[in-house]
């Protein structure tokens, strides 16, 4: 009750997604972790559930919470709510906002600003993004199509999100579009408050919209995995990674992908689901 989730065009809410999934994805981690601790090194265990005062007790309340955590949800979009109350408001998406009126929240009130459904940054799809593994392909397509529409992207944390999520969605021009959006920000000043300072995040972001978009590089299974995709626009872009001491530098270009390795031990990774093994200053071509 009460809350504030990412979206910071709206506070004092009550059942975040985010914020609700985010608290039962920590009780579980903790949880799970208890569980290791006990299984695996007895006397820390004891001595840990000694020092808290943690009882067995408690520890079943906790499931008991993550359990039951509720996510307010919409039978009729089939999408997770944003908060409680979400389809309550006046649901004009972006499109049909006046260009005049941008950056609301330059040109409205926060009393408007707050009983408008417009969305600063990525809420309940920074969900998605971070938990991306828990939801299928078709349902972060459901949660994308209903939510960006009435995103304003008037934060320098939320294209980048968008940007990584179409590149997953197969949309290439939508997630360029996206990536100009967060590596040029300053530069062509779209929120008209350069003058304020740079956004340091929308620099992280150009990073991210190209290696975890574009490159969509994950980690799965304890291994660096690939889906490279190119946007039409460019011949090829580069980037290096440093995993577990060594350097992995990945070039692609329109039609392929190569992989060269510095360091002094083979890396197994995935490519479009399939495994490559790399071996030291050795070009793989994909």
């Amino acid at each position: 009750m009460g809350v504030t989730g990412p979206n910071e065009y709206e506070n004092n809410v009550n059942n975040n997604f985010y914020t609700n999934y985010l608290a039962k994805w920590c009780i579980d981690y903790a949880l799970e972790n208890i569980q290791k601790v006990q299984e695996h090194y007895d006397s820390d265990y004891t001595r840990i559930m000694n020092k808290t005062k943690l009882s067995k007790a408690e520890l079943e309340e906790w499931k008991k919470v993550a359990d039951n955590m509720y996510f307010p949800y919409s039978e009729k979009h089939n999408v997770y709510l944003q908060q409680d109350g979400f389809l309550d408001k006046d649901l004009v998406t972006v499109a049909n906002l006046d260009k005049s009126q941008r950056p609301i929240n330059q040109k409205w009130s926060w009393d408007r600003i707050l009983r408008s459904p417009y969305i600063k940054q990525a809420d309940t799809l920074q969900g998605f993004y971070f938990f991306e593994d828990h939801f299928t392909t078709e349902e972060l397509e459901r949660h994308f199509d209903f939510y960006e529409p009435f995103t304003v992207h008037e934060s320098s944390l939320s294209p980048c999100v968008h940007s990584i999520q179409a590149a997953k969605l197969g949309r290439m021009e939508q997630a360029y579009t996206f990536y100009l959006r967060t590596s040029r920000l300053d530069l062509d000043d779209y929120n008209k408050e350069v003058e304020e300072g740079l956004h340091i995040t929308s620099m992280a972001g150009t990073w991210m919209s190209i290696v975890e978009g574009f490159g969509g590089m994950r980690v799965k299974n304890d291994r660096l995995s690939f889906e490279p995709r190119i946007p039409k626009q460019w011949d090829g872009y580069s980037f290096k990674v440093n995993f577990r001491n060594q350097i992995l530098k990945v070039n692609v270009a329109q039609g392929s992908t190569k992989f060269e390795l510095i360091g002094d031990k083979e890396l197994d990774i995935l490519v479009n689901g399939k495994s490559v093994t790399i071996k030291p200053n050795n070009l793989v071509t994909v």
